[in-house]
């Protein structure tokens, strides 16, 4: 006998999910034009070719953040015929686009801070001004900002593309901190040190790129739960002082919800009735105790109760 219900989530929570990711993507998006601005500004007037890097890694934050809203969209649209599970996967779509647009950036960024180093004449390169040195720390401070605003609402709604944004602020805030090392460097009497700040810069985002990229990918694939997280669903199943055991527990990560296959034993002796009322009971209380779970199939097996 088969007990399956697909949990009812509140309407209310999904419109709020899709609030707050725009919310927050229209504040970063205003956020990155304007520094990304700022800094473009800075390293054309400071002859800094890190700062420049650096404005195309935040303008390339712009791109991404709307990819996130458009994600966000596509995941949030309730099921239908043809897609009954619901569209939850679009999001992890969004986080692998982001990814990519963060490893070309990054190659871009990269290939030319190794043309200028490979090339040789360090006399030619210009110093970068102070202009640019104190464009990197404002950089510094407004994308940490970002990072610990966007991560803490991506937490808040379980979004997998918003943290995958946060990451990307990160990695710009690394790069920052990257470019202000690299100018100091070259106003100290080392020309060659803005590039290869670049270069630095191309690795933070490059790992950045790689870490979206698995956890996007993990989830595409119907990834198990964590075994912290199975352990609670096995234990708030055995609670229940009708079930006599446990014959299986799968566990799949689709999108940024969880469906999850139990099979129970109950008493042989019970009745249809009562062997559904124990299903329905197990399925509440796992719903209940595990808002992230979208889906839930109990499977009632017949035992022997041990005297």
């Amino acid at each position: 006998m088969k007990k399956t219900k697909t949990t009812k989530k509140n309407n209310v929570k999904e419109t709020d999910f899709q609030k707050v990711a725009n919310k927050v993507s229209l504040i970063t998006i205003v956020g990155n034009v304007l520094l990304s601005v700022v800094k473009l500004l800075a390293g054309m007037i400071a002859h800094s070719n890190a700062m420049i890097s650096d404005a195309i890694h935040s303008a390339s934050d712009v791109f991404s953040t709307f990819v996130v809203i458009i994600g966000i969209k596509l995941a949030s649209k309730k099921p239908d015929k043809e897609h009954p599970y619901g569209h939850e996967r679009l999001e992890c779509v969004a986080a692998i686009i982001l990814a990519i647009v963060l490893l070309f950036t990054g190659l871009g960024i990269g290939m030319e801070a190794l043309k200028n180093i490979l090339h040789g004449n360090y006399s030619e390169l210009q110093i970068p001004g102070m202009l640019a040195l104190i464009a990197a720390i404002v950089s510094i401070i407004s994308k940490e900002g970002m990072y610990w605003y966007t991560r803490y609402y991506a937490k808040q709604i379980d979004s997998s593309a918003l943290m995958a944004d946060a990451w990307h602020h990160r990695s710009d805030a690394f790069s920052s901190i990257g470019a202000l090392i690299g100018i100091a460097g070259a106003r100290l009497g080392f020309p060659i040190m803005d590039s290869i700040a670049s270069l630095v810069i191309f690795v933070f985002i490059v790992k950045a790129a790689y870490d979206i990229f698995k956890d996007a990918m993990d989830k595409m694939v119907d990834h198990s739960c964590d075994e912290q997280t199975e352990k609670q669903i096995y234990d708030c199943v055995m609670k229940n002082e009708n079930v006599l055991g446990i014959d299986l527990l799968q566990t799949r990560i689709f999108g940024n919800k969880i469906y999850v296959d139990v099979e129970i034993q109950v008493d042989a002796s019970y009745t249809l009735q009562k062997g559904h009322d124990i299903a329905e009971a197990v399925h509440d209380d796992i719903e209940q105790n595990f808002p992230k779970i979208k889906h839930i199939m109990i499977h009632v097996n017949p035992a022997k109760r041990e005297n």
